[in-house]
């Protein structure tokens, strides 16, 4: 006769082989929400420096600016008396930013057409069709190459067109009459443009220079705003970080330095980012309840 083979019993050790089992096959609750900054521009989301940064130097820039108005008080003499601290050396070197493969593959021209392709054939009046060609490319590179723009591959990318609108700005920044004249001093800042420069009357004091403004989500206001504290050794009440050279115009929104570079695809918290010389020189030509009139949108914003 053949038996049945006999019951197998559970020993607790096969139990929680069991139960460990039956977990992992358990839904998992969703890991909360993480909040992110908004995303750059879809055009430049897959862009990077195309040159390594220098000593000390991260591959992105973007320091967090004050978004509330700061605790005002009056800043000692010695406070104002101390020059802010050096930026790194390197820190506003012309690095343009290019597509993730050509960085990699350290191609000698590019054959992408960049974000800015349009407007960088137009000012160098090449065929404008938006389509990198080796005429394009030539053109480009030899542009970069004047200008000390790395690496010079002949890519339309922010860095060469920030440098071309600085360039066609120096003559007349106000040339369309969009910032308005006034016989006292007017602080423009054009975000369409990322420039700013003072006026008064229809004489320019300052600039053009480059700027770094809000980007999406933290866009620099608009319209006419008074400059109402100064601190030259300001560091952010929300965020520990420093903002050399600070003129707070509206709330939390200051003029001030930054310690990386103003051309990066991401724009600030709100403020008005300048380089450290720009900033220092800025300080000197403006002071306490002195106009500023801001326009135009941040490209991306």
């Amino acid at each position: 006769m053949i038996s049945r083979p006999a019951a197998r019993r559970t020993t607790p050790r096969t139990l929680a082989v069991l139960l460990a089992l039956g977990a992992t096959l358990l839904p998992t609750a969703p890991a909360p929400a993480i909040a992110v900054p908004p995303p750059a521009p879809a055009s430049e989301r897959e862009l990077v420096p195309g040159v390594a940064p220098g000593h000390g130097q991260p591959w992105q820039v973007d320091t967090p600016d004050q978004q509330l108005a700061p605790t005002v008080y009056q800043p000692t003499p010695g406070e104002d008396a101390v020059e802010p601290r050096h930026a790194p050396a390197g820190a506003y070197a012309p690095i343009e930013y290019v597509p993730l493969g050509e960085a990699a593959a350290r191609v000698a021209c590019s054959r992408q057409a960049g974000p800015y392709q349009r407007q960088v054939e137009r000012w160098l009046k090449l065929r404008v069709d938006g389509r990198q060609s080796a005429a394009d490319c030539g053109a480009i590179r030899a542009f970069q190459k004047k200008h000390g723009i790395k690496p010079a591959i002949g890519f339309a990318g922010p860095v060469t067109w920030a440098h071309m609108q600085l360039i066609s700005a120096r003559k007349n920044p106000n040339a369309a009459g969009k910032c308005p004249v006034r016989t006292h001093k007017v602080a423009c800042v054009d975000l369409g443009r990322q420039l700013t420069w003072v006026q008064q009357g229809r004489k320019v004091v300052f600039g053009p220079v480059p700027v770094r403004s809000g980007r999406a989500g933290y866009r620099t206001r608009s319209g006419w705003h008074r400059i109402y504290w100064r601190h030259k050794n300001h560091v952010s009440t929300l965020y520990g970080t420093p903002m050399p050279y600070s003129q707070f115009f509206s709330g939390g929104q200051a003029f001030h330095a930054s310690y990386g570079s103003v051309f990066s695809t991401v724009g600030s918290h709100g403020c008005v980012n300048l380089r450290l010389g720009d900033a220092r020189r800025l300080w000197g030509v403006l002071k306490k309840r002195d106009w500023v009139y801001v326009w135009g949108r941040r490209p991306g914003s």
